[in-house]
């Protein structure tokens, strides 16, 4: 096949103890899905379904990495997350089946330039710049389920993200307002999804700001660890 202008490389991730890697093909959000941190935020979480944005797939960063801080920000936010990789594609995918979809595990997190997102929702605008920009995806290697299992399924699996050697967030996986299976199946209820896919399945409270020679390191037990720096001004 031609192409009127040389098409973009595949993005992917490592697999962690293999060579092989992971393409990615779209990386979907769950947004608010910690009641403490809904509540941080101004919302009620016993009022609202699941719902859903997207971070372009260029956006992932990987672990060990040492990014830029963004532009156009004075406030942005570090959001540590399960990422859920689907292994196996279906459209309105029955609770009871959602984990078979599932081709493995890592830990992400989903950088948000908060003044944006804030100033975007006051004006009731789509707040995509203040989540979908550059580097805003960082993630492990990924761990197959026949590794790690389902995290979430498993009793107070820890996820925690430190700056600087600081706790800011700290939570469990078994506090997800919407598990991985019942996200999956609603998930697939509004998009067909397939393999390739990831999903950012939610932060907990205590999300904050971070600064230009910040060190972040995120961890979820069974999953892995992350380390991301922000570079120096």
């Amino acid at each position: 096949m031609n192409y009127a202008i040389p098409p973009a490389e595949q993005v992917s991730l490592a697999v962690e103890g293999s060579d092989n890697r992971f393409p990615v093909r779209r990386i979907y959000c769950v947004g608010r899905n910690y009641r403490a941190h809904a509540i941080e935020m101004g919302a009620d979480p016993d009022r609202e379904p699941p719902f859903f944005f997207m971070k372009p797939t260029d956006a992932i960063v990987e672990n060990g990495t040492t990014i830029t801080y963004p532009p156009q920000t004075e406030n942005l936010h570090h959001e540590i997350e399960l990422v859920v990789a689907i292994g196996t594609g279906g459209a309105a995918i029955p609770v009871a089946d959602a984990l078979t979809h599932v081709w493995g595990y890592a830990v992400g997190i989903d950088l948000t330039r908060r003044d944006i997102q804030n100033e975007a929702k006051k004006m009731g605008r789509p707040w995509d710049m203040g989540k979908g920009f550059d580097q805003s995806a960082p993630c492990t290697a990924l761990r197959p389920v026949s590794e790690v299992g389902h995290p979430d399924t498993k009793d107070s699996k820890s996820i925690w993200i430190k700056v600087n050697g600081e706790i800011k967030q700290e939570s469990t996986l078994d506090l997800h307002i919407w598990s991985t299976a019942e996200t999956i199946s609603y998930l697939s209820s509004l998009v067909a999804l397939e393999p390739g896919d990831l999903i950012y399945m939610g932060t907990p409270e205590g999300v904050a700001a971070v600064m230009p020679g910040d060190i972040m390191e995120g961890h979820i037990d069974g999953v892995g660890d992350l380390s991301i720096t922000i570079a120096r001004a």
